[in-house]
């Protein structure tokens, strides 16, 4: 009579140990230390790359290199440099650049500068901030725009010289550096602009 269990299959000695479906490599492994019989975590993987994987690992490496040394290391169009970001200035800072711009603009020889008196914490003077740099765009063959912090005591002498009381103010100088009117006291954004846009018409060249 015939058992209702079904008989196992006789297990095998000595065969040899199974290759697992995928391999993990650690980076604390060492290829020597695996390769020891007397390593417990002795991995039956081979972690040999193919022929193909190596020359597309050599194709990288080699195309990495090319675009290393055909773009200078301090480069701005550096693709594997990041950008560093900006400089805060200092009070004492930004009061001397202010004033190497104004130096500049009166060393151009261009016909007439505007100095705009403003102040970091005045939001109508952040508000013409574009109206600003249009204007300097569309006149910069004749007309230099140098921004001035009423609130840094570089410009001191300046406000007290040119009578400075209120901000949003521009006051337009010729090119010998002589002031010729300044905008008055802000009403409004629209008051502002057309102050400015009758000191422009004071020294704006007259075309033939």
């Amino acid at each position: 009579m015939k058992s209702g269990r079904s008989q196992k299959s006789p297990r095998r000695v000595n065969s040899a140990p199974r290759h697992p479906i995928f391999c993990l490599k650690w980076p604390w492994d060492n290829p020597q230390n695996q390769n020891s019989p007397h390593n417990p975590n002795n991995n039956p993987c081979s972690l040999d790359t193919p022929w193909l994987f190596k020359s597309f690992k050599n194709l990288t490496t080699v195309a990495f290199n090319l675009i290393n040394s055909a773009v200078p290391p301090n480069s701005q169009k550096n693709p594997f440099q990041f950008s560093k970001t900006r400089k805060i200035l200092s009070p004492e800072e930004q009061g001397e650049a202010e004033q190497r711009a104004f130096a500049a603009a009166l060393a151009s020889g261009k016909d007439a500068t505007v100095l705009e008196f403003y102040s970091p914490k005045c939001r109508l003077c952040n508000s013409l901030l574009g109206f600003v740099m249009e204007v300097e765009n569309r006149n910069s063959d004749w007309l230099n725009i140098v921004m001035a912090d009423a609130e840094n005591h570089k410009w001191l002498p300046e406000l007290l010289y040119y009578d400075i009381k209120y901000v949003p103010c521009f006051v337009l100088l010729d090119k010998h550096g002589k002031a010729l009117a300044k905008t008055g006291v802000p009403n409004s954004r629209l008051h502002v602009i057309a102050g400015v846009s009758h000191l422009l018409k004071m020294k704006r060249p007259r075309k033939d």
